[in-house]
């Protein structure tokens, strides 16, 4: 799940994106309203954390151009300034739930999670690809009726695909979404956790839906049909070859 984090203090950003990131968030993060404005217009998020006091343009009137311009996007706000006045501020906003600071970070998580349960108004609750089924709300995939046990990464790249079944899905699209938008590091990482996704959710199903498209990206298909996985098929990098390297 993709999170925008909209929060001047770098400290407490840096803290929270980590925070989240080990929860499977894929996390940006904005230092000032303005940015926190066109990040939010530029790309597709699943909740966005607000801070209300920001530089060059407050939470209240980020939230307020977001509501007004059609996008619904769950909203945690939060603030140093307590309050009823500033609460209802921020619902008369446009914001879906309020957090004082200082806060505790598993009272925040509760509350985005629960955000994103509840979602915006056109997200489905989870998403069916065949007989797979991927509940973004309580972090849960499953094959028919077997539970499929996902590290969160995993299933940060398994949704950003089920997002867009039956459709190609670039390498850099996959980074974009399960990690975040300045990812720096070894664009290969997507391979490692293609095939180990597909060791879970193909291989002892006798499926092959995950499929490679050689030059373009990866595909979902949306009938996950016994057959040859790849198109035009290369070797991977696995997490074994990794490690040992």
């Amino acid at each position: 799940m993709r999170v925008l984090l909209v929060e001047d203090e770098e400290r407490l950003a840096e803290l929270l994106r980590n925070g989240l990131a080990e929860e499977g968030f894929a996390v940006d993060v904005a230092l000032n309203g303005r940015d926190g404005l066109w990040l939010a217009g530029e790309n597709r998020y699943d909740a966005i954390v607000l801070d209300v006091l920001l530089p060059l343009m407050n939470g209240y009137e980020v939230c307020r151009r977001l509501r007004d311009g059609g996008d619904w996007t769950p909203i945690l706000m939060l603030t140093a300034k307590d309050g009823e006045y500033d609460e209802v501020e921020a619902l008369d906003n446009g914001a879906d739930d309020y957090l004082c600071k200082p806060f505790s970070y598993a009272v925040l998580l509760a509350r985005l999670r629960a955000l994103v349960r509840r979602g915006g108004r056109e997200r489905p609750v989870a998403i069916t690809v065949d007989d797979l089924v991927v509940d973004p709300a309580g972090l849960r995939c499953r094959r028919g009726d077997t539970e499929i046990a996902l590290t969160p990464k995993e299933f940060a790249v398994l949704h950003a695909l089920a997002r867009r079944a039956g459709e190609v899905v670039s390498k850099a699209e996959l980074l974009e979404q399960a990690w975040d938008f300045a990812y720096n590091g070894d664009p290969s990482i997507v391979e490692v956790y293609i095939s180990a996704l597909r060791r879970k959710i193909d291989t002892p199903f006798g499926r092959n839906s995950l499929v490679t498209v050689r030059g373009a990206g990866y595909r979902l298909d949306v009938r996950g049909t016994p057959g040859n996985a790849r198109e035009n098929p290369k070797r991977e990098t696995t997490p074994e070859r990794t490690r040992g390297r």
